[in-house]
C-alpha cells in the first residue's frame, strides 16, 4: 500500500535535486518542486486512502460506547436482560378500567 507514495516521493525528490543542481535552477525552486509535486499530492492521497479506516474506527468506538451504556443501564436496573419497557412481562401497575357503554 505504501509502495506508490514512497516511489512518488522518490521521484519528486529526484526532480528537486535536478532543479537545485541545474545551472538555471535554484534551491527555492527545488523546495517548491518537492512540496508541490511531492508532499502535497502524497499527503492528499494518503488522507483519502485512510478514510475507510477512520470510518471503521469511529463506528467501532460508537459501538463500544453503546455497549458500555447498555451494560451500565443493565447494572443499574438490577441485571435486567433488556432495555425494553415491557421486557419483564409484568402487568401494568395502574390498569385502566373498562368503560361500559350506555344502553
Amino acid at each position: 500500500m505504501y509502495i506508490v507514495p514512497i516511489a512518488w516521493i522518490y521521484v519528486a525528490l529526484m526532480m528537486s535535486v535536478a532543479e537545485a543542481t541545474n545551472t538555471n535552477g535554484s534551491v527555492l525552486g527545488a523546495i517548491f518542486t518537492f512540496v508541490l509535486y511531492g508532499v502535497l499530492p502524497v499527503a492528499l492521497m494518503m488522507y483519502f486512502m485512510g478514510t475507510p479506516a477512520r470510518k471503521r474506527a469511529l463506528r467501532a468506538q460508537e459501538l463500544a460506547e453503546r455497549n458500555a451504556a447498555i451494560a451500565a443501564h443493565q447494572a443499574a436496573a438490577g441485571d435486567s436482560p433488556s432495555l425494553e419497557p415491557d421486557a419483564s412481562r409484568e402487568t401494568a401497575a395502574d390498569p385502566v378500567a373498562p368503560v361500559a357503554e350506555k344502553p
